[in-house]
């Protein structure tokens, strides 16, 4: 800031000419500055957060729902002793782990919509190769005495995409044990214990990963032919032959899926 006096009719004027000079200017500016950047660091870290507590919720739900699929189907499963080869209970653990059964699945399973009312199906949950040099959880499934589709064999639903590794246990009612072979493929394992290792993306796979286990108890056991058709003959019954009359087919049901709705376990 800066003045002068200058002489106007006999009096002394004092005159002042108010400016900033370079050094205030640039003083102000890196304030501003100052201000700017403190101001973007802490939005920068708000959406930082924000997003890290987003994708971790995701991942949650993402986990939950591939174990509640599993689960359920499970709790679904069928076994009937007639045409046993439909029905067989096969699983393989390993690097390319996989688990095949046949369920009667409900409305709200997945993609279950696409076989209408065809609920009697084999479902199959494997681990295959997948994006990014990671591997996946895949979900395939048919129709009872069906062959996979085209669409489900090439295009499976994936569940989980990055899911490294696919555990299961199940007891051994004889042996009084967790065994991690079921070699009864003609029989439904009372219990299964399953595990499962899971990351939020390939690099993650690799390193430290989520693992989440369940134990599911199976409600059914595989049910005898005599119940499959209508239950067993009373010897002493009057006129009562031998002879076992199968049950009709409802709608969407296959041969040797019937299911008895006066079965009753002894």
């Amino acid at each position: 800031m800066s003045f002068h006096r200058s002489r106007f009719d006999g009096s002394t004027v004092q005159r002042f000419n108010s400016a900033f000079t370079l050094i205030e200017i640039l003083i102000a500016i890196g304030i501003l500055g100052m201000v700017l950047a403190a101001i973007y660091s802490s939005w920068t870290a708000i959406l930082r957060a924000s997003k890290t507590g987003l994708d971790a919720a995701a991942a949650v739900q993402r986990s939950r729902i591939v174990m509640r699929t599993i689960e359920d189907s499970l709790l679904c499963a069928q076994s009937y002793a007639q045409n046993q080869m439909y029905y067989g209970f096969m699983a393989q653990n390993g690097s390319e782990a996989s688990l095949s059964f046949v369920a009667r699945l409900p409305d709200s399973f997945p993609r279950n919509r696409k076989f209408g009312d065809l609920h009697v199906r084999r479902v199959t949950f494997s681990i295959e190769p997948g994006p990014e040099s990671a591997r996946q959880l895949v979900l395939r499934q048919q129709p009872l005495l069906m062959d996979l589709d085209k669409d489900e064999t090439e295009h499976p639903l994936v569940l989980a995409k990055y899911a490294s590794e696919f555990q299961m246990e199940f007891w051994d009612q004889r042996a009084n044990d967790w065994v991690d072979e079921w070699k009864q493929t003609n029989q439904l394992p009372k219990l299964v214990r399953f595990s499962l290792k899971l990351a939020d993306n390939a690099y993650q796979a690799r390193r430290a990963q989520q693992e989440l286990v369940r134990i599911v108890n199976l409600p059914t056991t595989t049910v005898q032919a005599a119940w499959q058709f209508g239950g067993p003959a009373r010897p002493n019954a009057p006129n009562q032959t031998n002879t076992l009359t199968p049950i009709p087919l409802n709608r969407g049901q296959q041969p040797g899926g019937g299911f008895n709705p006066n079965f009753r376990p002894q």
